[in-house]
């Protein structure tokens, strides 16, 4: 289950990938060498500062290490959004449990065999 650093993560994640964005587009664009070194910049800084805010939530068991390894991907904060999204959409549908009728489960236990 995500934890209290969850809401901050995801902002931090979309923030990176705006900046991101940007990045790209005064890096393709021509005549904005001033632009990209900025936005470069910024992207670097906020690249480390959302991984070492994943790194953190991940080490509390605020958020799980597949999103961890998804930032860790060439594509970075894309890949933190896509886990982001993908970790939601299985807490809403309940499989986020371990073993049938385990701790966390929401499946119930199997009767216990006969003998």
């Amino acid at each position: 289950m995500p934890g209290p650093l969850w809401p901050w993560i995801k902002r931090a994640s979309w923030f990176e990938l705006g900046l991101f964005a940007a990045l790209c587009f005064f890096w393709i664009a021509p005549g904005f060498q001033s632009e990209t070194a900025i936005f470069g910049a910024a992207h670097g800084i906020g690249y480390l500062g959302l991984l070492a805010l994943i790194l953190v939530a991940v080490l509390r068991r605020q958020a799980p290490y597949v999103l961890l390894a998804a930032t860790l991907t060439p594509v970075g904060p894309v890949g933190s959004v896509i886990a982001i999204a993908w970790i939601e959409s299985r807490l809403e549908e309940g499989g986020g449990g371990g073993a049938v009728g385990g701790r966390g489960s929401q499946r119930p236990a199997p009767p216990p065999a006969r003998r």
